[in-house]
């Protein structure tokens, strides 16, 4: 399907991190009537991507793989191109290369496999000496026990985030694209267009074509097309089986003398798969980021009448009944985290930056991400025969399931998975080839919606992601929260 004339206006819904590459793309090719909505001032307060630096690893492209490898090999190729040449993205990649480390067994074990057929562009580290010798002396202090692991001293590193989807807004901004923010920005209602018919058994409500989307002030914005693309916020909106599960994680930030900032400066990210990670501190507030590594915490919603659930039905076990069954995530900003997240970034620390362990947090904050089942982005149409909760009222008031739903001018680009950042410049192009109808045929199947995967989904799985107790975590069974002072930035 093409919806390419480049007059036809176009709304965004999001302006995080695939909101505003998105929205640069297409004022880049020559649309010239976008507007991107967001509920908060860009970048979102819980945007995963509004953070001082993100992982960076480039790729290449495979043509040789089943859908889904070459899809994301693709996706991978196209964002270290833009990182290395794109003058809006390029001056945020710092290519300082990386470390990678594990303590298990069988977490080393899975570094041994992701870096296999490539073993000879790492380094093995297997000592402490060798693990404080990536960076230099005075910054990692710690006795590294257990750690092994591997440094790749180029071809990775990391991204200023926020700068990046700045330059990125400004640059659309710039090129004629319309931000509107706060709750003239924030979408509610995605509007469809309706027709009654009439008939002697019963009404029927057709919805048509998605027209536009109501804000929470009131205000209609329509639209040709309209691109979904808020990210952990997207289930909201419409009803996505349970392909999509937002997922929080933790961070907390260090403030640093000007000193020890410039010890500090260049350094490779290290990361422990197990423990968490750091970056170089920021050249603009010399705070250092830290990271405690876990599969993530869920903010579950569960079903009101579990004997009501589709999915108890599909079990047919009586077992069930009774029982409160999840069927999503509900994400929520707070600029605090748990004190057990507090807990793992300062034995984090202890481990490779003692003399840093018992200092002060600056700032911390919870930030979330979707991941879809099989943690691959989720890019269509939404199209009739993905609608869920429209009714039609017979004349006895019952109603009944209705698939007259034809949103063929939504386009859904969610689902980042843990690699919304990285894949942030790739994702405006793969989203501008949907709208022309151009995308290729794998990469078309890859990203497609898929909801046959999410049937009985296991809302904790923890998707391939090692830490903390090795489980994805309830955030409303926590301990407690964080108490650190109100920050004016985020």
């Amino acid at each position: 399907m093409s919806t390419a004339n480049k007059l036809n206006p176009i709304l965004i819904i999001g302006g995080g991190t695939w909101g505003c590459s998105i929205a640069l793309e297409l004022a880049r090719n020559g649309y010239r009537d976008v507007t991107v909505l967001d509920g908060e001032d860009v970048p979102s307060s819980i945007a995963a991507g509004n953070d001082l630096n993100k992982i960076m690893e480039e790729g290449s492209q495979s043509e040789d793989d089943t859908d889904v490898a070459y899809a994301w090999n693709r996706l991978h190729e196209l964002c270290t191109t833009a990182w290395l040449n794109d003058p809006v993205y390029k001056p945020y990649y710092h290519r300082t290369g990386y470390a990678m480390a594990a303590s298990s067994d069988a977490a080393y074990e899975a570094l041994l496999k992701d870096i296999s057929g490539h073993e000879d562009e790492y380094q093995r580290l297997a000592s402490a000496a060798q693990f404080r010798n990536t960076m230099p002396k005075g910054v990692l202090t710690g006795d590294f026990i257990g750690w092994r692991g591997f440094a790749k001293p180029s071809g990775a590193g990391w991204v200023f985030a926020r700068g990046a989807m700045l330059a990125a807004k400004q640059e659309a901004e710039r090129l004629g694209v319309r931000f509107i923010t706060g709750r003239d920005g924030l979408v509610t209602e995605l509007l469809f267009s309706e027709e009654s018919e009439h008939g002697d058994q019963r009404r029927i409500i057709k919805r048509g074509a998605l027209r536009g989307v109501r804000s929470a002030s009131g205000s209609i914005y329509r639209a040709h097309t309209t691109v979904l693309a808020n990210g952990a916020n997207a289930d909201g909106l419409i009803n996505f089986k349970r392909q999509l599960r937002p997922t929080a994680w933790t961070l907390a930030h260090i403030q640093m003398t000007p000193s020890e900032a410039e010890l500090y400066k260049d350094l490779p990210v290290l990361f422990n798969i197990e423990k968490g990670f750091f970056m170089e501190p920021s050249a603009e507030t010399h705070e250092l980021k830290i990271c405690d590594e876990h599969p993530g915490y869920i903010n579950p919603i569960y079903h009101e009448d579990p004997s009501d659930n589709h999915l108890l039905k599909e079990l047919g076990d009586d077992k069930f009944k009774g029982e409160r069954v999840i069927v999503g995530s509900r994400p929520f900003a707070r600029r605090q985290i748990p004190l057990e997240s507090e807990e793992r970034i300062r034995a984090f620390l202890q481990e490779t930056m003692p003399h840093l362990a018992g200092r002060p947090f600056s700032f911390a904050r919870i930030c979330w991400d979707t991941d879809t089942v099989d943690r691959m982005p989720l890019i269509d149409w939404y199209t009739s025969d993905k609608s869920e909760g429209f009714v039609f009222v017979d004349q006895k008031g019952e109603k009944g399931a209705d698939e007259n739903v034809n949103g063929q001018r939504l386009l859904l680009a969610v689902g980042g998975s843990g690699h919304c950042f990285k894949t942030m410049p790739a994702m405006g192009q793969v989203v501008l080839e949907f709208l022309e109808g151009r995308i290729d045929a794998k990469t078309e199947r890859a990203f497609r919606w898929r909801p046959e995967i999410a049937e009985g989904r296991d809302w904790w799985d923890v998707q391939g992601r090692w830490g903390a107790q090795g489980e994805v975590m309830d955030i409303n069974k926590i301990r407690g929260w964080t108490n650190i002072g109100e920050d004016r930035r985020l």
